[in-house]
């Protein structure tokens, strides 16, 4: 799942966008030895069972739960050993574990009898598409006032650049970069194609936000990425973050981020490029040296913005400062993989189950297997495969037609599900709804020691239908705690944005979004296989299953009916 928040997202690995408060990569870890692929874990997979006849005779009211029992530990654990393995190498997207896994996938979805949908490929199984990745080229700079400062100890950026060659630039206080109802730095300023200077953090009074619900940090104060999406909207070019908070440590942050920086971003190489204004963070000293005052003169006017309860003005004045940035880029190819299984009256109708088989690779010298981000969800999509395959070989196959499509990319910023959505095989007006699966194996803080649960996001969104099928499905299987929490348009995780789902939704698609919530080995070295809990996992892939068993079958399309944020 891609990442959230400021400086908690900026300690964790590598995203754009997306998804991005999360937790800390865990210090500390193992050294793992990268083995050879020929020490994976060999697969087992075996072929569609034959019919059953008790089955077969199953009253109709009963198939779902008979299919969904096909779903077991057992096969989820034998699939996750492999693709969650080291000789995996963490399949980071474009890199050999990557292709690894899209082989297996590929190869399972063939033996299970699905159908490779993809035409004019050298596999029907897998969608090829090129991408560019870049990295840091080194030696950055920034002057100033007669002072260089240097990268990864002063300054640091995160995404693109705009500064490939040394480029003088003047730039603009913007205060906290907020704009809301009751409340804008950008009032009479022009930003347009400037460079900007924004603090972090958000207004406070007696420890508590002001422009939070209740209190709470709103989503200016967990994500810094709500204030550079603003600064985009509003055309600056570029900001450089600045926190005087004496809790934040930038050398520290500057430090723990620095493998993470060293990896690649990738971005498609023919696609319009969407402006987005850069992202850059420099510690507190560089930070009052563009600003032309000093840190104790920061906190004044931070003091007096909170009694005001409103944006102040400012007696700084920004220097013009000199800044070098550039990066270097190599194309390469990705794939998502795609498995099809046609439907009987209503074929020509979709529904999709997905969820993405990527994760961050190898940082450090250490695997990040993501047993649970995202091979818990890949696993599941696997599993449902089978059950549903099982059913057409037993005479009770979907009406509707199922693509099962598991993507790369998402930890880069959705990107195979945001190819595939502009790029459709089946047509997105006939693609009735999403489910997708994005981190079903663990549990999370807010559920230990309670009973089993499933976050549930945006089944609402777009759908009322969706939803009261969801609800149902969970009845169908045992009626677990569904939580709706991150479905709060007001939420500052912005989970829903943050996976594979929301290029379906995007596109008007109904989607439904299945996930445990983050843990302490989120993006980190210890997301291992031994650490799913497989019973909770069996138990929310088959909730996923009884609905999509609901919607290829019922009579009528579900409805767009709603327009909900």
């Amino acid at each position: 799942m891609s990442h959230k928040s400021f400086y908690a997202l900026l300690l964790a690995a590598s995203v754009v966008a997306g998804p991005a408060a999360a937790q800390d990569a865990p210090s500390g870890k193992r050294k793992v030895k990268v083995k050879h692929k020929s020490e994976a874990p060999a697969a087992t997979a075996a072929p569609a069972a034959a019919a059953a006849p008790s089955a077969a005779a199953a009253p109709a009211a009963d198939l779902a739960t008979t299919y969904a029992g096909t779903i077991t530990q057992d096969d989820l654990r034998k699939h996750l050993t492999v693709l969650a393995s080291d000789a995996y190498e963490g399949r980071e997207t474009g890199e050999k574990g990557q292709k690894m896994a899209a082989d297996y996938l590929a190869k399972r979805f063939q033996e299970l009898g699905l159908v490779g949908p993809v035409k004019d490929s050298d596999n029907p199984y897998m969608q090829h598409f090129t991408m560019e990745r870049s990295t840091w080229a080194g030696g950055a700079t920034l002057k100033v006032g007669g002072q260089t400062f240097k990268w990864m100890e002063d300054f640091y950026a995160y995404g693109g650049s705009p500064f490939e060659q040394e480029t003088t630039v003047q730039p603009v206080f913007a205060g906290y970069g907020i704009e809301q109802d009751g409340y804008s730095d950008y009032t009479g300023l022009d930003v347009k194609g400037k460079d900007l200077i924004i603090l972090m953090g958000e207004p406070t009074k007696d420890g508590k936000a002001l422009l939070g619900k209740d209190g709470a940090a709103s989503k200016w104060g967990n994500d810094y990425r709500a204030k550079a999406a603003m600064a985009t909207q509003k055309g600056a070019r570029s900001v450089f973050f600045v926190s005087f908070n004496p809790n934040d440590n930038f050398g520290k942050t500057a430090a723990r981020m620095a493998p993470y920086l060293s990896r690649p971003s990738i971005s498609f190489v023919d696609a319009k490029k969407e402006p987005r204004a850069a992202t850059f963070f420099v510690s507190p000293a560089l930070g009052a040296k563009l600003l032309g005052t000093t840190d104790a003169n920061v906190r004044k006017y931070e003091t007096s913005v909170s009694a005001a309860g409103k944006p102040a003005k400012a007696s700084f004045k920004p220097a013009k400062f000199a800044i070098s940035a550039p990066k270097k880029r190599e194309k390469f190819t990705t794939e998502n993989v795609l498995g099809y299984l046609e439907g009987t009256d209503k074929k020509d109708e979709l529904i999709v189950v997905s969820a993405h088989y990527d994760h961050i690779g190898i940082i450090n010298g250490e695997v990040h297997n993501g047993a649970d981000d995202d091979g818990s969800g890949t696993v599941s999509v696997l599993e449902m495969a089978e059950a549903f395959v099982k059913a057409k070989a037993e005479g009770h196959g979907p009406r509707r037609s199922i693509l099962f499509l598991t993507v790369t990319g998402e930890e880069k910023g959705l990107l195979g599900s945001e190819y595939y959505s502009d790029h459709p095989v089946f047509p997105l007006k006939q693609t009735v709804a999403d489910l997708n699966i994005d981190m079903v194996g663990r549990t999370d803080k807010e559920h230990e020691g309670k009973g089993d649960y499933v976050y549930v996001i945006g089944s609402d969104k777009l759908s009322s239908e969706l939803h009261k099928i969801v609800l149902a499905a969970n009845e169908k299987n045992g009626a677990m705690d569904l939580d709706f929490r991150y479905n709060d348009p007001n939420d500052p995780n912005r989970f829903y944005y943050r996976s594979d789902h929301y290029n379906f939704a995007k596109h008007g698609i109904p989607v439904a979004f299945f996930f445990n919530g983050v843990h302490d080995d989120y993006h980190g070295a210890k997301d291992e296989v031994e650490k799913i809990e497989f019973p909770k996992m069996e138990k929310r892939a088959r909730v996923v299953f009884h609905a999509a068993w609901e919607l290829v079958n019922r009579d009528n399309r579900i409805a767009v009916d709603s327009n909900k944020p």
